[in-house]
């Protein structure tokens, strides 16, 4: 047994807030579309989606992850760490957190809270609709 799903992740306290539903493939303008009914706590909307596959073979008492994609991040403004150093200089734990992590670039998104993620070299930015 194959079957496909997809994470939204949204703006949370400390951590991502995340709903996970079934698609039927990897349907990027699909997932787009289902983006929009999706609110989390405190009104966040999802500024990020990703893909899995999940699989069950006869003998398996539960099914695993077998296939992730990368990020699709709904909009938003990529930055280098010159850029935030720059732009946002007092945002001095991101500026940290870049610095420590190695992170070359994040993407700032607000849906409506505003969410700065590293951006990984797959991840995919896709143009707002």
């Amino acid at each position: 047994m194959k079957k496909h799903f997809v994470t939204f992740f949204s703006p949370g306290t400390f951590f991502c807030e995340e709903t996970t539903q079934r698609i039927e493939s990897w349907d990027v303008d699909e997932a787009v579309k289902m983006s929009k009914g999706i609110v989390e706590r405190y009104g966040a909307k999802p500024f990020a989606f990703q893909f899995s596959t999940r699989t069950r073979g006869v003998f398996d008492l539960d099914s695993k992850t077998t296939k992730t994609s990368a990020r699709y991040y709904l909009g938003g403004k990529v930055m280098t760490l010159l850029d935030v150093q720059t732009q946002m200089p007092k945002e001095e734990i991101l500026i940290s957190n870049m610095k420590c992590n190695g992170w070359d670039k994040i993407i700032v998104n607000n849906t409506p809270w505003r969410s700065a993620q590293p951006l990984q070299k797959d991840d995919v930015v896709l143009q707002p609709t």
